[in-house]
């Protein structure tokens, strides 16, 4: 009695190995399921191959490399971190910090044209037309919106 209950403890525990296993392995027909979850041949026979190999007494990390070697990287839904897997993951923020830099750096040449121009005119160094236009859009305040409340006072006073 106690020998059968060792064995359906040990047929449980290689069916829950199994089953983690199984969602962790990309289906290779189908691509965006796990071969837990699929019915195509290619799965079912990769279940059967986990399954034999746990009763074989390999460990989960054996049974990735074997499948990862056999079938590619792409099988398994957690690639190794790598340079390749770095760049592709990484490469949004180094985009996103260029732009930020060249934007930065823009801002940063802009207000220190305008520090130059403003010293040119001190200093009585007339201004080309280019630096007129700059100088002319920055101190020039924007048009207030319509509807704001200091230009609809303004109409109700009469101003």
């Amino acid at each position: 009695m106690e020998g059968e209950d060792e064995e359906v403890k040990k047929r449980r525990m290689v069916e829950a190995r199994a089953r983690n296993i199984s969602h962790n392995v990309r289906c290779t027909e189908c691509g965006s399921q796990s071969i837990e979850d699929s019915q195509a041949d290619i799965a079912i026979l990769l279940r059967k191959l986990i399954r034999d190999e746990i009763q074989s007494g390999k460990t989960d990390k054996e049974i990735f490399k074997k499948l990862e070697e056999d079938y590619g990287e792409t099988v398994l839904y957690t690639p190794k971190f790598d340079m390749q897997t770095a760049a592709l993951w990484l490469s949004p923020l180094l985009v996103a910090g260029a732009a930020a830099g060249v934007w930065a750096y823009n801002k940063h040449r802009q207000r220190t044209n305008v520090h130059i121009m403003a010293l040119n005119l001190v200093r009585g160094v007339p201004l080309t037309p280019k630096e007129k236009e700059t100088m002319l859009d920055l101190l020039t305040p924007p048009p207030s919106p319509r509807g704001a409340p200091s230009s609809w006072w303004k109409r109700w006073l009469g101003q």
